[in-house]
């Protein structure tokens, strides 16, 4: 039995059925701009596009459709979730909780698969916006020149605006995007009539006899056919904003059915008109329609690329909580929403890339080939810890889970087969992107784990050096000191060289430690746990969930627990800053272990992240060599 936890207030249910057409289906609602058009040019690659060729060409794109996006993420992956949340790294986190030991073999497979999404979040904008444009060609040719310049001004503006945040773009998203919609079905549904008889395609024998009949081209069609499902795996992605019937609901009765109206119509048009098949997309609308289609096709590419960039914040965000990445800095650009937050240095990378394969590619035809490898691994890796999800939390009978799994593994597999013969002529590039995240990924993970074992080796319990200080104390002093430590069993270092350098203890002395739970969000008794150590000394221990941003202050405020009202204004906060050096018995290569410094480094302060007032805080400098 699935589960199904997803519970809507009905007045607020359309509000999110329209939002989830705004941002969860902006990708995969541009597909059509360039997926039949890529799918008829591989097919056509020996100077014929032969009838039964058009019919084969529709009856796969129908089937992706249903069979990944319809039967797969709909009735499935969205069920899902974390406690309501979704995502790649959500569901490792699922996965993984279910185990005890908690196996790196899942953790390597969820940073496989959060770095495929950055591949794909860097390509996504570029086609999308790209494809919108070049239908000014249709237009006119003259703008042919302008093309580029136009893509780059568009992509520029739309990451220089992402400081402001995109709660009030969001608020445009969705009634675009309907139209937009509502747009393709129906001059889809207009063209239709063209040729009555593409609605044959809904039969699978004809995208069947169309790989058999072109075992040469098949492999190539494939791989663009699976340009009309990229944006899938948004669907899961944004779970946590909309729900799972928000989402579904806008799928079956919106975007499902008029991307297939639009496609079956291109189909029939390009069978009464053949000579259209450069670019039926845009051929496709009457003179009059042309330009302010090419305009609506324009804003929807641009939240097509907001979605993912926002997707790319959300997905940064849960990795340092995961501490898969350093500290990032990261602002909230919304009071009421959480989930709005900006990444200056995720914002900065993803749009130098963005417009360097803009540059580099300059069509959409040639960045269509750099495009679906890095989605269909992903897609991949979600199959695999679904696999997971189903037997050990779900309880399915093994037989049943691994029928179930097969089936989509092995749509998966054909799709990442054909995917890969892109990599020569563009694949490359997404994948050059996540191989670099998961090299940084795998090497924080590693450097993290090294560095705390070295630090652990150099701990004195705190037990010892509280009995110590109570039978000779030093010199006391008023106020409370919080001491911040990964290990809440060991002296913090800021607290020895306190003793060290100054000889001086506070009244109260808090060891705090700050972890993230494998859930989104962590409920207000599992928030903090207090044990007294003795009169001197307390340990607490504050637990975020992996969605949630660490407010140290404001969450020692709200608790007051053993007989400790917390005042900001009498407390001083202890942070270690370490000085990182290389060694050369380190378990690690000497290029990994200067990565690792160097992301150390490059993270945002302490302060900063836990969100301490500055005026509060001193920090003791240490070396350590690992």
């Amino acid at each position: 039995m699935l589960p199904d936890r997803d519970t809507v207030p009905k007045e607020t249910y359309p509000v999110l059925v329209l939002g989830a057409l705004g941002v969860v289906y902006g990708d995969i609602g541009t597909s059509p701009i360039y997926a039949f058009r890529e799918a008829l040019h591989a097919a056509s690659t020996d100077g014929a596009l032969l009838r039964a060729d058009v019919l084969g060409i529709v009856s796969m794109i129908f089937w992706a459709l249903t069979l990944i996006v319809t039967v797969k993420y709909v009735l499935f992956v969205l069920r899902a979730d974390n406690d309501g949340e979704g995502g790649i790294l959500s569901l490792m986190a699922l996965a993984r909780e279910s185990y005890k030991t908690r196996p790196r073999l899942i953790l390597g497979i969820g940073i496989v698969g959060a770095s495929l999404f950055y591949g794909d979040a860097v390509i996504t904008p570029a086609i999308s916006v790209l494809s919108a444009i070049e239908g000014l060609e249709i237009v006119t040719p003259a703008f042919t020149p302008y093309v580029v310049p136009i893509t780059i001004t568009i992509l520029l503006t739309l990451f220089s605006v992402q400081r402001y945040g995109t709660a009030r773009m969001a608020f445009f998203f969705g009634p675009i995007t309907l139209v937009w919609f509502l747009a393709l079905g129906f001059f889809g549904l207009w063209h239709l009539f063209d040729d009555l008889s593409v609605l044959a395609a809904v039969n699978p024998h004809y995208g069947f006899d169309y790989i058999v009949r072109n075992q040469g081209t098949a492999f190539a069609t494939i791989g663009t056919v699976f340009l009309a499902v990229t944006g899938a795996e948004a669907l899961y992605a944004d779970l946590g904003h909309f729900g799972r019937r928000p989402i579904a609901t806008a799928w079956m009765w919106i975007v499902f059915p008029c991307l297939l109206l639009n496609y079956f119509g291109q189909g029939a048009f390009v069978l009464a008109h053949a000579e259209s098949a450069k670019n039926p997309f845009f051929e496709m609308f009457p003179p009059w329609a042309l330009l302010p289609m090419v305009l609506l096709a324009t804003a929807a590419t641009v939240i097509a690329s907001q979605a993912v960039i926002s997707g790319a914040y959300s997905l940064s965000r849960q990795a340092v909580q995961l501490n898969l990445l350093p500290r990032l800095h990261i602002a909230h650009t919304s009071e009421k929403q959480s989930g709005q937050v900006y990444l200056p240095r995720v914002n900065f990378l993803l749009g130098l890339v963005v417009v360097l394969l803009v540059i580099g590619f300059e069509r959409s035809t040639n960045l269509a080939a750099a495009y679906g490898i890095a989605v269909t691994g992903n897609m991949l890796v979600t199959t695999t810890l679904l696999f997971i999800v189903m037997t050990r939390i779900w309880k399915w009978q093994l037989w049943v889970a691994a029928l179930t799994t097969a089936c989509f593994l092995i749509i998966d597999i054909t799709f990442v087969g054909a995917n890969l013969i892109k990599v020569i002529d563009g694949g490359w590039a997404s994948l050059l992107v996540a191989v670099l995240i998961v090299l940084i990924m795998s090497t924080w993970v590693k450097g993290s784990r090294q560095l705390q074992r070295k630090v652990a080796q150099g701990d004195v319990p705190l037990e010892l050096i509280s009995r110590n200080l109570t039978r000779s104390p030093p010199t006391i002093v008023p106020g409370t000191a919080v001491f911040l430590t990964g290990n809440p069993k060991g002296t913090p270092t800021a607290l020895l060289h306190s003793l060290k350098h100054y000889n001086v203890l506070h009244e109260r002395n808090v060891i705090l430690n700050v972890v993230t739970a494998p859930s989104p969000t962590v409920g207000k008794s599992d928030r903090m746990h207090v044990e007294p150590v003795n009169d001197r000394f307390m340990q607490v221990t504050l637990t975020f969930g992996y969605m949630e941003r660490p407010n140290v202050p404001r969450t020692l405020a709200i608790f007051k627990t053993a007989g400790w009202k917390f005042d900001i204004m009498t407390t001083s906060f202890f942070l270690a800053r370490r000085s990182l050096k290389a060694s050369p018995r380190s378990e690690m290569p000497y290029w990994q272990d200067k990565l690792f410094i160097a992301l150390a480094r490059s993270a945002s302060d302490a302060t900063e992240y836990f969100q301490i007032p500055t005026g509060r805080v001193v920090e003791i400098g240490t070396q350590v060599t690992i």
